[in-house]
């Protein structure tokens, strides 16, 4: 759905016109009959258990030709940070916890709110591309880069600037409060490359061109562990270094993807700077918006995990505990964002094409994938609970409250490699603003109270509030399955062609650019 429209939910029996075996609301659309002609049909229904395995292998060699490329491109791109706070865990405790708190809650929250705004692209070029409108995705892009770049500038700029005091207002030691404030304003320079980075990222994506991608964040991984080893630990500049490398590995990145967009890579899809990214501004930022709450919420909800461990007894003890098991979830988690964007992809691609079931196919596929896959990370993460904590720090007590956390960790890890590939769905059809309603419900009305009575009021500590936040995200995963069962795919196509409609106007165009 787009903006505060609700999705369109039915139940299953409705997915399918009888009689029909294609859409009928798209039978006489000329916007989606010359893509079909070229790009193939919809799946034929599933009767049996042949045809399911059969599609299903169908079905996974398309996603994972997105997905694999998008998991290794993200465990490169997050094992930037983890590198640094590896180097970090061997300088001292205090500056441990200053990289922890300000990676965490001050560009943590910057990247959640850049992070959500351009997966507007995600579905309006996501669409666009299923649909042959490949002359409008440059247009999104820099409509997207011109409202991300006036978000940081007027609004995040000034919270790493008073970073220092924010930090020390909402409860955080002095100590900490100081080191991570000189810390995030040395790191101003990476909020500017996320806002150049996200839109083009998402812009790549829907074109299914993420090979190169890929390849320049291991470039960067490389090049980022060399540099922070000198600069931090050889050369002793101590955070200094680490935020001069994290700037120049992150701007290293969007440099790289901004040199393939203009070498005319992507074909019709980049045509040049053009004055049409300023019109229809107030249009975009609304889809923005929806985007932006909707995933910032689920940011910033674990990031509040290392606010309140900041609040109990032995603070730097349970805040840099935390954040190597948050570290380690986020890495486990890249495989689900991986399938996010692969599904993402899938959803928007086929619902701009008019084809119903195979969106939701695919959704059926990626979830059971990315099931199983989280159980065989959980059962590594367990057996290797006693060697694993002493990569991140060398204190004994961080060290054993990482090993008593690891089981909750485990649970955590299964739960979080699905929710993210159900947000895939949301995003890739459009539906971000209910969404959004759903995780205030879920994460702020039910998991963040639970957890602070748990952790507080019964003492159970960290493992109290974490057990209570996870509830909140078993809620909104149980109702995001609900919300996706009971969706009527057939008139999700047919508001996706609204929405190109609306967007792009005019007819289809009929040219093939996708990468091969």
């Amino acid at each position: 759905m787009e903006n505060s429209e609700r999705p369109l939910l039915s139940t299953r029996d409705e997915d399918q016109t009888p009689g029909q075996p294609h859409n009928p609301i798209l039978a006489n659309t000329s916007l989606f009959s010359s893509h079909n002609a070229n790009y193939g049909n919809d799946i034929d229904p599933i009767n049996g258990v042949g045809d399911f395995f059969r599609e299903f292998f169908v079905e996974s060699k398309k996603l994972w030709r997105l997905a694999g490329p998008a998991i290794f491109s993200s465990l490169c791109r997050y094992s930037i940070g983890a590198v640094t706070q590896v180097f970090a865990g061997h300088l001292s405790a205090l500056d441990l916890a200053a990289f922890a708190v300000e990676n965490s809650v001050i560009a943590g929250f910057s990247s959640g709110i850049l992070f959500g705004m351009g997966s507007a692209l995600e579905t309006l070029c996501g669409q666009a591309f299923g649909a042959r409108r490949p002359d409008m995705l440059g247009i999104y892009l820099q409509r997207s880069w011109v409202i991300l770049f006036t978000t940081s500038l007027l609004l995040l700029s000034f919270l790493y600037i008073f970073a220092g005091q924010i930090l020390k207002l909402i409860g955080q030691t002095q100590a900490i409060s100081k080191a991570a404030g000189i810390f995030a304003r040395w790191m101003i320079p990476q909020l500017f490359a996320y806002a150049a980075y996200f839109p083009i990222i998402k812009f790549l994506q829907s074109q299914r061109k993420i090979m190169m991608m890929a390849w320049i964040s291991f470039v960067a991984l490389i090049l980022h562990t060399v540099f922070s080893w000198l600069l931090m630990l050889k050369l002793g500049w101590g955070l200094v270094g680490a935020a001069v490398v994290l700037n120049a590995s992150w701007w290293f990145i969007v440099v790289a993807l901004l040199l393939y967009v203009l070498s005319g890579s992507c074909g019709r899809a980049w045509s040049g700077f053009s004055w049409k990214a300023f019109q229809n501004l107030w249009a975009f930022v609304r889809l923005s918006l929806a985007s932006g709450v909707m995933l910032c919420l689920e940011v910033w909800y674990f990031m509040a995990l290392i606010l309140f461990a900041g609040y109990l007894k032995n603070a730097e003890v349970s805040v840099d505990a935390l954040s190597i098991c948050l570290n380690i979830l986020s890495f486990t988690t890249m495989v689900a964002l991986g399938c996010n964007a692969a599904i993402s992809v899938r959803v928007s691609n086929e619902l701009g094409a008019g084809h119903p079931r195979t969106a939701k196919f695919a959704v059926l596929v990626v979830v059971i994938s990315s099931f199983f896959i989280s159980l065989v990370l959980s059962l590594i993460l367990v057996l290797g609970r006693r060697q694993y904590p002493a990569l991140f720090s060398s204190n004994a007590e961080v060290k054993q409250e990482v090993y008593a956390l690891t089981p909750l960790l485990a649970v955590c890890i299964v739960i979080n490699n699905v929710q993210p590939v159900l947000s895939g769905v949301a995003i890739g059809a459009g539906w971000q603003a209910f969404v959004a309603y759903v995780n205030i419900g879920c994460y702020y009305v039910f998991g963040v109270p639970l957890g602070l009575i748990l952790g507080y009021l019964l003492h159970f500590g960290v493992k109290g509030i974490w057990c209570g936040m996870l509830s909140g995200t078993v809620v909104q995963t149980c109702i995001l399955f609900g919300m996706i069962y009971r969706t009527n795919w057939n008139r999700e196509v047919s508001m996706a062609g609204d929405r190109i409609r609306k967007w792009g106007g005019g007819e289809a165009s009929t040219e093939n650019d996708v990468e091969k």
